[in-house]
C-alpha cells in the first residue's frame, strides 16, 4: 500500500520540481586510474571494476591486456599483470570469493588464477577449457561462476578439477547473451543472463542447486525502443529485473525464485517504474543503469532535465516519486559503463575512471510529505504531525498514549525545547545567508537536537557548503564555534565541502585544521601538502595565543630524560640488557633496542604546538605518488626543519624497546621513516647542494646504517629460534618447570 500511495503522491512531486536533495547525495568524487580508449564515445573503456578481497579493493580490467588492483582509500594499485603479445583479455577478473584468488579468462578459454604475490601470468595456473567463455561471477564466500558463451554454467571448482569436460549448448545458434549477473539465495548461488535473437529478448533463470533453467520471454517495447541496460536486485524471494531503454522508459520485470512450470516460453509482464527526460525522444546509447538500493538508481549518460544539451551526468532518482536526488557533470564523455560496490561508484568518462562515494537515505512517503510541509500565514513553522503507517490506517490501529509520569525540572525543561518550533534543512540555509554569528549557532544547536540520523546525514553536509560559500563571499562572516560544532557531528569529510579545509587554513584557524585532518578520511594529498606548509611557515611565538591539541606531544613534557651510560642505570627490558654488536668495516656501531644512533638528548626544533600541528599530518592518509609532486614545493629551509623534527621523533622512538611514543595520536616510527623517505625521494638534489643539510643527512645516513644491522642479527636470532621451536620436545614438563635456552 505505501508503494501505491507514493505512486500516486509522485505526480505532485513531479509537478513541483525533478530535483530533491533530501534522500540521497553524491559526494566529491576522485580519479583512481588513466584507462586506453577506443576511437568512439560508445567504445568500452574498460571490460570491468569487480570486488577484491574487502570492501577497500577492486580489481579493475582494462580492454587490453591488464589486469590490476587497486586499494581505493589510496589510490594506490598494489598489483598488476598482463599477458603476453597476441594474447586477449576476454572477460572481466574477479577475486574468488571461496579462496581469495585472481581468475581471469585469457583468448575465450584459458583460465588462469593466481594470487597477490605472483609476479606476471607466466607462472601462474592455466587450464584450457573445451568451450568459449562468456563471463566470470564472483559470488560472496562461495565458487564463482563461469557462464559460457552458449549459456552454460559452471562453478569454476568443477571445471578447475576436468577443465577438458564437456559443455552442452543452451542457447540457439543465432541467440546472443546481452547481461548477465550473479545472485545468492540464501546459501545458494545462482545466475541471470538476458539474450537476444532476431530482435526479441529473453531471460533466463540458471539455480546451481539442484541444476535448474528457466526460461522466459521478455515483453517488448512497442514503438520499437531498444533495451540500453539492464539491472537485477533480489528483494523478498522475487528478482527485480530493470531495464533502461532507448526511449527514456525504465521497466521493471518480477521475477519468482520458485517459479510455476508451465508449457512453452512463458511472457514475463512489466511495469513501468521512472521515464526519463530525453533529447528528440531517444536517450544516448552510452547511457547505463544499476541498482542502489530498493528505492533508488543510479543513472549514466541520461540528459539531466534542467541542463544544456551535450554535457554527461551521473545522477541517482528515486523510483517511489520519480524524482531526481543527485546529479554529477561528468567531463569528457561516458562511455555507458558504471559499477558500484561499499557505497561508491566507478564511472569511466573521458580517458579516467572516476570513484564518486555516494549515500542514500531510505525512502518512505513520511520523509516527502515532512520536505513538503507548509509555513503558516504569519511564515512560522507548524510542528511536525505524527504520520500513523499505511497498515495501522487500514486496520484501524491507535497508537498507544504514553504514561504521563511524575515531571522533573529536567523534563519540563526538555519539554519546553521540544515545544519550540522545528527548523527545516531549507530554513537553516535560507538563514544561514542574512542572520549574525549567534543567531546562527542558536539555530544550528536546535537543528542538530532535533534532526534525526537519517536526516542529519544528509543535512550537515548542506549547512556546512552554504557556511563555507557565506565565509568566502563576506570575509568578516567567520562563525568558528558553529564550524567546530559541526566537524564534531562525524558526519563531514572532505568530499562533502572540498572549501571547508582550505577556509580554516586561510582564516589561520590552526584549532579547525587541526581537527578536520584528525577527523576527515579522505584529504586530498595537495591538500595537505598546504597544511604542512603553513605549519612549517608560522611561527611559534604566533601559536602561543592558539589553542591546540597538545595529546600527541605529551611525551615531550611528561616522559622522563632518558638514562644511559652517562646518566645512571639504563633501564632493563624484561630483565635484559643487549650488548652492543661487533664493529665492521665502518665507523657506525650497531644500535642497541635501547640505544639511539645519535645523541639522546636532541632537542626539539620546533614548539609544542607546531610539533602537535605537525604530528596531524605525519598521520594523514596518503599516496606517495600523489603526494611526491605537491611535496616539492616545499623550501630547503622547511624541508630541513621536517626533518630534523622526524630525526627527533625517531630518537624518541628508538630510546626504548616499546616504539610507539607515549600519548594520544602519535606518529608511529613506519609513518616518521616514510615522511623520511618521502622528503629525501623529492628533495634529493637540493638536500645535497645545500650546506646546512650535510650534518642531517649523515645522521640519517647513520639510522640506515644501523637499522640493516639491527635488522641482520634479529633475523639471525629468528632463525636459530625457529629451530629450536622445531627441536622443541612435546613431553609433559609437568606443573612446573626451567629450561635453559643457549641461543650462542
Amino acid at each position: 500500500v505505501d508503494h501505491a500511495a507514493a505512486r500516486l503522491f509522485s505526480r505532485s512531486l513531479r509537478s513541483s520540481a525533478y530535483f530533491s536533495s533530501s534522500m540521497a547525495a553524491l559526494y566529491e568524487g576522485f580519479t583512481l586510474c588513466g584507462l586506453v580508449t577506443g576511437f568512439g564515445q560508445d567504445d568500452p573503456a574498460a571490460l570491468g571494476v569487480e570486488p577484491g578481497r574487502d570492501a577497500d579493493h577492486v580489481v579493475v580490467t582494462d580492454t587490453g591486456k591488464r589486469v590490476t588492483v587497486y586499494k581505493v582509500s589510496d589510490q594506490k594499485p598494489l598489483g598488476s599483470w598482463t599477458v603476453k603479445q597476441g594474447q586477449s583479455v576476454a572477460c572481466p577478473a574477479v577475486c574468488n570469493g571461496q579462496t581469495g584468488e585472481y581468475v581471469v579468462v585469457s583468448d575465450h578459454k584459458v583460465l588462469r588464477v593466481w594470487k597477490d604475490d605472483d609476479i606476471s601470468f607466466d607462472k601462474v595456473f592455466k587450464a584450457t577449457l573445451s568451450a568459449d567463455v562468456q563471463r566470470l561471477h564472483a559470488v560472496p564466500d562461495a565458487e564463482a561462476l563461469v557462464l559460457f558463451k552458449r549459456g552454460a554454467v559452471r562453478q569454476l571448482d568443477t571445471l578447475l578439477a576436468a577443465p577438458q569436460q564437456p559443455i552442452e549448448e543452451v542457447l540457439s545458434e543465432d541467440e546472443v547473451i546481452r547481461w548477465s549477473s550473479s545472485f545468492v539465495d540464501g546459501d545458494q548461488p545462482g545466475l541471470l543472463f538476458v539474450t537476444e535473437q532476431n530482435g526479441d529478448h529473453f531471460l533466463y533463470l540458471q539455480k546451481l542447486q539442484p541444476n535448474v533453467l528457466h526460461k522466459y520471454r521478455m515483453e517488448a517495447e512497442g514503438n520499437g525502443a531498444n533495451p540500453l541496460s539492464f539491472a537485477a536486485r533480489l528483494q523478498d524471494k522475487n528478482i527485480r529485473v530493470t531495464c533502461l531503454y532507448s526511449s527514456g522508459c525504465v521497466f521493471e520485470t518480477l521475477l519468482a525464485l520458485s517459479p510455476v512450470l508451465g508449457e512453452g516460453v512463458p511472457t514475463l509482464p512489466r511495469s513501468l517504474l521512472l521515464r526519463l527526460p530525453v533529447e528528440e525522444g531517444v536517450v544516448p546509447a552510452s547511457a547505463s543503469l544499476l541498482f542502489l538500493d530498493d528505492a533508488h538508481v543510479a543513472v549514466v549518460g541520461a540528459p539531466h532535465p534542467s541542463a544544456h544539451a551535450g554535457k554527461d551526468f551521473l545522477c541517482i532518482w528515486n523510483l517511489n516519486f520519480q524524482t531526481l536526488q543527485a546529479a554529477k557533470e561528468l567531463p569528457g564523455g561516458v562511455h555507458g559503463q558504471l559499477w558500484s560496490h561499499a557505497a561508491r561508484l566507478y564511472v569511466s568518462h573521458g580517458k579516467a575512471l572516476t570513484v564518486v562515494p555516494y549515500e542514500c537515505e531510505a525512502s518512505s512517503l513520511a520523509a516527502a510529505v515532512g520536505k513538503l510541509r507548509p509555513a503558516g500565514p504569519t511564515g512560522e513553522v507548524r510542528p511536525s504531525a505524527s504520520i500513523p503507517s499505511w497498515n495501522a490506517l487500514l486496520h484501524e490501529e491507535v497508537p498507544p498514549k504514553a504514561c504521563k509520569g511524575v515531571e522533573t525540572r529536567k523534563s519540563k525543561m526538555s519539554r519546553k525545547s521540544q515545544a519550540l518550533p522545528a527548523l527545516t534543512v531549507d530554513q537553516v540555509l535560507e538563514r544561514i545567508q542574512s542572520v549574525s554569528q549567534e543567531e546562527l549557532q542558536q539555530d544550528l544547536g536546535l537543528f542538530l537536537s532535533r534532526a534525526g540520523e537519517p536526516e542529519l546525514q544528509l543535512s550537515v553536509g548542506q549547512i556546512t557548503t552554504g557556511l563555507v560559500r557565506r565565509c568566502l563571499q563576506e570575509p568578516t562572516f567567520y562563525p568558528q564555534s558553529t564550524l567546530v560544532q559541526l566537524v564534531q557531528t562525524g558526519r563531514l569529510c572532505h568530499s562533502v565541502c572540498p572549501d571547508f579545509l582550505m577556509l580554516a587554513l586561510s582564516k589561520k584557524d590552526y584549532f579547525l585544521t587541526q581537527l578536520c585532518l584528525q577527523l576527515f578520511p579522505d584529504i586530498p594529498e595537495a591538500v595537505t601538502c598546504a597544511c604542512l606548509k603553513a605549519f612549517l611557515s608560522v611561527m611559534d611565538a604566533d601559536l602561543e595565543a592558539v589553542s591546540v591539541d597538545l595529546g600527541s606531544v605529551s611525551f615531550m613534557t611528561d616522559q622522563p630524560p632518558p638514562t644511559g651510560p652517562g646518566g645512571g642505570a639504563a633501564e632493563l627490558q624484561n630483565g635484559f640488557s643487549p650488548a652492543l654488536l661487533d664493529e665492521d668495516s665502518c665507523d657506525v656501531q650497531t644500535p642497541t633496542l635501547g640505544q639511539s644512533p645519535v645523541e639522546p638528548d636532541l632537542p626539539c626544533p620546533v614548539g609544542p604546538k607546531k610539533a602537535a600541528l605537525l604530528n596531524e599530518i605525519l598521520q594523514t592518509a596518503h599516496s606517495e605518488n600523489f603526494l611526491l609532486p605537491p611535496l616539492k614545493d616545499l623550501s630547503a629551509q622547511q624541508v630541513i626543519l621536517l626533518l630534523q623534527y622526524l630525526q627527533f621523533l625517531y630518537v624518541r622512538c628508538s630510546q626504548d624497546v616499546n616504539t610507539q611514543l607515549p600519548g594520544l595520536r602519535t606518529p608511529t616510527i613506519s609513518q616518521i621513516l616514510d615522511w623520511v623517505c618521502l622528503l629525501l625521494d623529492a628533495h634529493f638534489t637540493v638536500l645535497i647542494l645545500v650546506p646546512e643539510a650535510k650534518g642531517l643527512l649523515a645522521n640519517l645516513h647513520r639510522f640506515v646504517r644501523s637499522q640493516v644491522r639491527l635488522f641482520s642479527e634479529l633475523g639471525k636470532i629468528h632463525s636459530s629460534l625457529q629451530e629450536l621451536h622445531q627441536l622443541r620436545q612435546s613431553e609433559d614438563m609437568g606443573l612446573y618447570a626451567i629450561e635453559v635456552i643457549e641461543l650462542f
